[in-house]
């Protein structure tokens, strides 16, 4: 594939994620919905990988690369996954805007990464008060709602330290092996927690059928090589392009087929986020 037509089939993916992780979950328990795609979604990984003759090597290096990646992905999409029972699916992607800003301040932490100039600082402080009108928002929107957008900031952090402690390792693992190790890892504790949680639905609804298959097809499967693509032939610039676009079309589709109200305070939170990310990136 192309990489425009990467580019843009990223958008789409990461646009229409949040929306399907809400669909996913109707009358079957969002623990259901999460278990079922990451099963899916690590089959077609193996298939893949088996296809392309790609290593999945299991020496300690690799081990460690996998529980890295393995455990905070099980801990920030259960997160996610719980968190939409609560907020808009257009609410997920707002947030999840903050996790460059996120990773960027574990790395000076933990990397010893160059410290924060001004117009990153400034770009901080944006984020921050976006985030702010998003809980105001919630306060009034239901009772819940600010334990939803709580989660989801718990999911950016997990992710965001993730990717700084598999930076700090150095894989040499291919981009599709580490994902599917990591999965390897991650997958039976959503099983598990599946059936501790809501158990096997007795029936499983049309909507949330096709969002999960469409979930571990694209959103695992499709959209994680897709990625790494881009961030092969793509600079940094160009690739935060895209957090800055899947806010407003996540916003819009919640809106559109959700029939999700949009209010001015997540419109001015939304602004202030992808403002702030826009001057963290680009000075």
């Amino acid at each position: 594939m192309s990489v425009p037509l990467s580019y843009i089939a990223v958008i789409v993916i990461w646009s229409t994620t949040p929306l399907a992780i809400q669909w996913s979950g109707e009358e079957v328990g969002y623990q259901f919905g999460v278990a079922a795609r990451m099963v899916i979604g690590l089959a077609l990984l193996l298939t893949m990988i088996w296809v392309r003759r790609l290593p999945l090597p299991f020496d300690k290096h690799a081990r460690s690369i996998y529980l890295l990646g393995g455990i905070p992905l099980f801990i920030a999409m259960s997160s996610v996954y719980w968190s939409a029972q609560f907020i808009p699916s257009g609410w997920i992607s707002v947030i999840f805007g903050l996790t460059p800003i996120v990773t960027s301040f574990l790395a000076v932490l933990l990397l010893n990464e160059q410290a924060f100039a001004g117009g990153k600082q400034l770009g901080m402080l944006l984020g921050i008060v976006g985030l702010i009108f998003v809980f105001c928002e919630s306060i009034g929107f239901s009772a819940n709602a600010w334990m939803g957008v709580a989660g989801i900031l718990v999911s950016v952090m997990t992710h965001s330290l993730s990717a700084v402690l598999l930076k700090r390792a150095k894989p040499t693992i291919p981009a599709l092996s580490i994902t599917a190790g990591c999965l390897l890892v991650a997958t039976p504790l959503y099983v598990a927690n599946m059936f501790y949680g809501s158990g096997l639905p007795s029936s499983i609804p049309e909507r949330s059928f096709y969002a999960i298959l469409y979930l571990a097809v694209f959103g695992s499967a499709i959209g994680f090589p897709l990625y790494f693509y881009l961030l092969k032939k793509l600079s940094a610039g160009r690739l935060a392009l895209i957090t800055l676009i899947t806010p407003i079309t996540a916003l819009l589709l919640g809106a559109g087929l959700n029939k999700e109200v949009i209010s001015f305070n997540v419109w001015a939170g939304t602004a202030c986020i992808i403002i702030g990310l826009s001057l963290y990136e680009f000075g």
